[in-house]
């Protein structure tokens, strides 16, 4: 799928590819240009079929190409499902814009003087484009842009050049500002997204103006900026083909990887209200995602029974929300209920690691079953591994780990260190996978782990379990 955004509708967008940067000859097109009320541009979807696996294609979309003044980009194809040739990730949440609407060398009132950038330092959004011939694509479990910041910096007085009249044209700006910025890797690697709670509305779920006693509610949201509309509008994930439902939940296939995005904002089903839909303790008021009862999990349980572990032995899950983390804030952080839909199905599945974000630190943890971690650690446990990496960076910065961490947290970093960075995750063979942090400032891996899973390679099955676990 290419997508891309213009000023204007396109009738039929077109994209010309091939093998070679002097040879489109292949042509895609479909009928999808859309936009939504206070959308400041268009967004075209075209799906290219019939393409080889693991190849290198060229691009170029047709009224690009008409102008005669634009160079083809190219991306590669992802690997066959069952190759066990190594490759990596990068996976990265909680991302927002960078630069004069988004985090930068200064701040609002309000912001931890250590959050913000120092002059000359290379950002997430930098760093992710200088190592992009290091991993295959990119994953985004949620929070996109930040766009919702921008009532917060509008009080701040971050934003001197505007109002909160204009607050429908800064929000889509925002927006806009960080595709542009991405697209020095989004145009090369496989961009791949899930929902977070910054993505539902203008407003980040309420923002009070203290010096002048007004608290702002969704209310402030214009239609097209309410109900994840955007996020809906812009993105095109793989869920037809995997059974999902839209941009929220899905699975695909890569080399020897299965990779899960779930949806922890809505649809939790099970008689549980998401923290982003109406009634939910983000005051988001958006609306479920899908009608059928339990869908999401259903869905799940379906989607993790169907994986040939002979072809992809490793299962790994994201969705945007911990449960477990060592959270200063763990009221408003960890979301519970998602834990008691969706552990059970990792457990009874056996996902290898579990991925996400939203608290605004770095904390890896041990494996974990029903909060008791496995004392195996890394060792051919029974328990998934579970890590946190909220700290890609964006306008106010980084959040605070509790002290003590928890008895399963292994590593942390937060505001006390104030270090922006990314994960990678690299697929080594059947039995071993790695995790490291990279610091986006220098490159430099702050943390790194190996997890080893003691499988019968040809089958996928694990041997020899390590099934001891330590009480909390």
């Amino acid at each position: 799928m290419v997508s891309w955004n213009t000023f204007h509708k396109l009738g039929k967008p077109t994209v010309h590819f091939g093998l070679s940067a002097n040879n489109l000859n292949e042509t895609a097109s479909s009928h999808i240009s859309v936009t939504y009320p206070t959308s400041l541009t268009y967004n075209n979807h075209v799906l290219l079929t019939g393409l080889s696996p693991d190849t290198t294609y060229f691009y170029l979309p047709a009224h690009l190409a008409d102008s005669h003044s634009s160079v083809p980009y190219n991306f590669t194809t992802s690997r066959v499902a069952g190759d066990k040739t190594p490759f990596s990730v990068a996976v990265v949440v909680d991302l927002g814009t960078m630069g004069a609407r988004g985090l930068t060398t200064s701040a609002g009132t309000g912001v931890k003087p250590q959050n913000i950038l120092k002059p000359g330092e290379t950002n997430t959004i930098e760093s992710l484009a200088k190592y992009q011939n290091d991993f295959d694509f990119i994953w985004h479990p949620g929070d996109i842009a930040y766009a919702d910041y921008w009532l917060k910096e509008e009080i701040q007085g971050f934003l001197p050049n505007t109002t909160i009249e204009e607050g429908h044209t800064v929000y889509e700006a925002i927006l806009n500002d960080y595709y542009d910025q991405m697209m020095a890797v989004t145009a090369t690697k496989p961009y791949m997204v899930g929902p977070g709670n910054h993505e539902a509305t203008c407003d980040n779920g309420g923002t009070t103006d203290k010096v002048h006693n007004i608290t702002y509610t969704a209310d402030i949201c214009l239609v097209g900026q309410t109900n994840f509309t955007g996020y809906k509008n812009h993105f095109r994930m793989p869920s037809d083909i995997s059974g999902g439902t839209g941009n929220f939940w899905y699975s695909f296939d890569s080399g020897m990887v299965h990779f899960v995005q779930l949806d922890t904002e809505t649809d939790l089903g099970h008689g549980f209200i998401g923290n982003d839909e109406v009634g939910g303790s983000e005051g988001l008021d958006a609306d479920p995602v899908n009608a059928t009862m339990d869908a999401q999990t259903k869905w799940l349980d379906a989607d993790l029974a169907a994986v040939d572990r002979a072809k992809t032995p490793w299962v790994i899950v994201a969705g945007h929300r911990p449960w477990y983390l060592s959270h200063a804030n763990a009221s408003g952080t960890i979301c519970w209920s998602c834990k008691d839909v969706f552990e059970p199905l990792f457990l009874k599945h056996g996902v290898d690691l579990v991925l996400s974000g939203h608290s605004h630190v770095y904390e890896r943890q041990a494996p974990i079953n029903n909060n008791v971690y496995d004392s195996a650690e890394l060792d051919n446990p029974t328990a998934p591994w579970y890590i946190t990496n909220g700290a890609a960076g964006h306008y106010d910065g980084l959040d605070a780990l509790e002290t003590p961490r928890k008895n399963y947290s292994r590593f942390g970093l937060d505001t006390s260190n104030a270090t922006y960075g990314w994960s990678k995750l690299t697929f080594h063979n059947c039995t071993h996978m790695s995790h490291d942090f990279v610091a986006s400032n220098n490159g430099s891996v702050l943390d790194t782990a190996t997890l080893f899973k003691n499988r019968n390679c040809s089958t996928g099955k694990i041997t020899n379990p390590k099934s001891s676990t330590a009480s909390i």
